[in-house]
This record gives C-alpha cells, structure tokens and sequence, in this order.
C-alpha cells in the first residue's frame, strides 16, 4: 500500500480523499495556495505546503511545484481528485517520469480519451454506438464544412475536442451559425492557449444524459457500479444526479456495459472511470469518457457500499480489483445536489464569508463540504461549494429526504442555489422522472 499522498486539489474532493487515506492508515500532504491556508484538508493533513497564490495557473495547475512537494515530504503518490490536472496527460507523465505514483490512468490512456475525437474513435472501432457525424477535426474552408454539416443535417453541434464544463459548445442551426460559432470556439481557445482542435455532428435533441461507472485494474479486471442519470443541468453543466437509472430500456443498457467493459480491457485501462452518454429512443450514443473520479461518485457509492476513492488507491498501489461482478449488490437510490455559490437566476459565482452554516443530517442523508461558519469563498476556482445526497430504499424516498435535507440545509452570507433546488425538487415532472437535459431551461424560464 502507498504510504503517503499528496493530495493535489481542495475543496471537497480533498477532503475527500484525505479521510479514505486516514481509514487505510495513508499519510497525507496538502498542497494548497495562499488563500486556502484554513481549508479542511489543510488542517487536518499530516503535513501541508503552499505551492503558490491564489490563481490556479500559480497553485493546482502548477506542475513543478506540485512536483517538488512530493520530492520534499517524500511522498511516493499524486492524487489530483478531479478538475484542475486530474486529465492533464502531461502532468501524469511528469508524475511518473518523477519516480511517483500517479492515482489515475497510464498518461497514454488520458491521452486517448481525453480527447473527443480519439476517444470516439477507439469506441467505434469497439463498436460502441457514437452520434453521427465525422470523428475528424474540422476542415481548413468554411465551404467543406458546410458540405458536411448538410450531409449530417442540421441541427449540428460544434465541439472542441479538448473541452470540458461546457466549454467549446455550440448548436449551429444553418450554415451562417456554423461559421460564426466555430469562430467564436476556436478564439476561445486560442485565447486561453489551449489545442483548439474541433469537430462537428448531430446534435441530439432532448436526450437523457447517462453515465456509467466502471473501476478497471489494469490486468483485466473491470466491473461497472451502475450507472447514474445527469439530465439536470445547465449549459452542460450537471446540477443534479441520480443513481441508478429508471425507465431505461434493460437490454440496451446490458449490450452498453459489455462495450464499456471490453473498451476497458482493450485499452488496459487503470483506475476509476465513467463513460457518459446521450440516451434516446431507446438509444444510447457515446459522447466522451471521463479518465478520473466524477464528482457524482457518491451517489454510486451509496448505493453499491463501495468506497470508490479506496478502489482508486488500492488499484494505484498495485493490488488487483478483487470485487467480482457476480458479488456486487446495487440497493436503493441516491440522488446528489450541487451546491454552488452563485446567483441562483444569472448563475453568476458570488464570493464572500459565510456568517451562518448549518448542516442537515439524518438517516440516509450526506453532506460533502469543506465549508464552515466564517469561511470565506474566494472568486479564483469553482463554484461548488458542497454536495448533498440523500439515500432511500427508492426513488420516491430519496426525494423526500433531499426536500428534507434542503430545508435544514442554511448557508447565511454569499448567494447560493439551495432555493433553485428545492423549485426542482418539488415540481411534477422531476418527480415522476419526466426529465431531459433541457428540464432545467423550462423551470429557469418560469422563473422570469
């Protein structure tokens, strides 16, 4: 077993990983910049080292510093938790090229699938059924993309190959949108210096957003923990998830798992990770697959009493996946809100200290945070500034909890979203899973 950590995010998720460390007996080194000196994890670590100031490109996404920490306190493992350099294939290599550990997939799977159009690419040549459209990059005129974009047939959506959290999305309905948002995309990454590679096809109206989580060990061993519906969201950013899926054709979503299987045994692929997927009419199409852990592993985790963090470390330390398919019980029903520090009508971040906090609790309810009463939240990284599961024998239960939870949840001093969730919670579609990705459009329309 790996001996000590560096846990190379914040937030939640580090605290996260830093109480899976403490249960196996792992010590931990929080990385941290300036102004997240009192989070959780920092305290509570074993030992900490600020790597640099607040913007992210000076602290969680500088590589040498997070690099020269683990040579300092000796640590022999990286774990990125998600966002930040958890998908960053270079870092991996950087990881291991150092003498570390990296807890997450070999850097040339990252490399694979964390980019769109090879990862489609590599599902197709599995088979695995992928929304129509060329899996190519765009071509140099605007006229051969318009001939493409005609013979797919409009509407088409315009993504960026190495984008995520929405960015580098967009749905052109004639050709004059096609040429203005693949302008409007590639800027955007040219801007933030990124590989601005692009690629069209079919945009899929109203479909469901499913995922479905496997752990593999690299040796042949993959089993798959359900699978979780992510439909609530805005701007293709997720706000509420929900574990295991319903009203979902069973046979489709066997012959889906065994593709998702032998894509992991083909690609020998190590660790945690979810394959995501639009679902319509009785059709699923894959869309990408997220190399790291989600931040909706908890709903999973209560539902199949596995803790997804500890399956991440074991693996990374070198021992085989020992749960078998056959023994894996999936029981009850979870379902997950993001609580995020925002104007819950603009979905604009808002900062500042929070001068009340109270947590719910009760059976079957969780709360992921590292939020306290006089914390302040800074402007430099993510909304999200806490999770809220609930747990109950089925869906209708877990509703009830989460209206529950909810109403004792109190965070007093920044604007947040608690109040959108509730609307959500209690309406009547929501509750009878009458749900796609636009579902959340509707109920912010009606509230202007």
């Amino acid at each position: 077993m790996l001996n000590k950590i560096i846990i190379a995010n914040r937030g939640e998720i580090a605290l996260r990983i830093l109480r899976t460390c403490k249960e196996l007996g792992i010590k931990t080194v929080a990385v941290y910049s300036t102004v997240d000196r009192y989070q959780k994890h920092v305290l509570l670590a074993d030992e900490s080292i600020c790597i640099g100031l607040p913007q992210p490109k000076n602290s969680y996404l500088n590589i040498p510093a997070i690099i020269s920490a683990a040579e300092i306190t000796g640590s022999d493992a990286i774990h990125p938790g998600y966002g930040f350099l958890s998908e960053n294939a270079n870092f991996a290599e950087q990881v291991e090229n150092s003498g570390f550990v990296f807890i997450g997939p070999k850097p040339e799977t990252i490399h694979l699938m964390g980019n769109k159009i090879s990862a489609i690419n590599t599902m197709k040549k599995i088979g695995m059924p992928c929304v129509p459209g060329p899996k190519e990059p765009i071509k140099n005129t605007i006229k051969k993309n318009i001939k493409i974009a005609e013979s797919i047939g409009y509407p088409i959506i315009i993504k960026s190959a190495n984008g995520g959290g929405g960015i580098g999305i967009k749905i052109a309905y004639n050709n004059k949108h096609l040429e203005q948002y693949i302008n409007i995309i590639q800027n955007q990454f040219q801007i933030s210096c990124k590989n601005n590679e692009i690629y069209i096809e079919k945009y899929i109206d109203k479909p469901r957003h499913i995922e479905i989580q496997i752990i593999s060990d690299g040796k042949g061993n993959v089993i798959y923990l359900a699978e979780r519906d992510c439909s609530i969201q805005y701007k293709h950013k997720k706000l509420i998830e929900e574990a295991p899926i319903l009203n979902i054709n069973k046979n489709i979503k066997k012959k889906i798992i065994k593709y998702c299987i032998k894509a992991c045994i083909k690609i020998k692929y190590r660790g945690v990770g979810t394959f995501e997927f639009l679902y319509k009419n009785d059709k699923f199409y894959f869309i990408e697959m997220n190399t790291r852990i989600q931040v909706e592993h908890t709903i999973t985790e209560m539902i199949t009493n596995i803790d997804i963090v500890k399956e991440q470390i074991k693996i990374s330390s070198g021992y085989p996946l020992l749960i078998k398919q056959e023994n894996l019980k999936i029981n009850g029903y979870a379902i997950e809100c993001r609580i995020n520090a925002e104007d819950p009508n603009k979905f604009i971040p808002n900062s500042g200290k929070i001068t009340h906090f109270h947590a719910p609790g009760g059976l079957g309810v969780r709360w992921e945070s590292h939020i306290y009463t006089g914390y302040t939240i800074t402007n430099y990284y993510d909304s999200m500034i806490g999770k809220l599961i609930t747990y109950g024998k089925n869906r209708e239960t877990a509703i009830a909890k989460m209206k529950n939870a909810l109403e004792e949840l109190i965070i007093e001093g920044i604007k947040n979203n608690i109040e959108l969730h509730k609307k959500i919670i209690k309406n009547k579609k929501f509750k009878k899973g009458k749900i796609n990705i636009n579902f959340l459009k509707k109920i912010i329309k009606n509230k202007k």
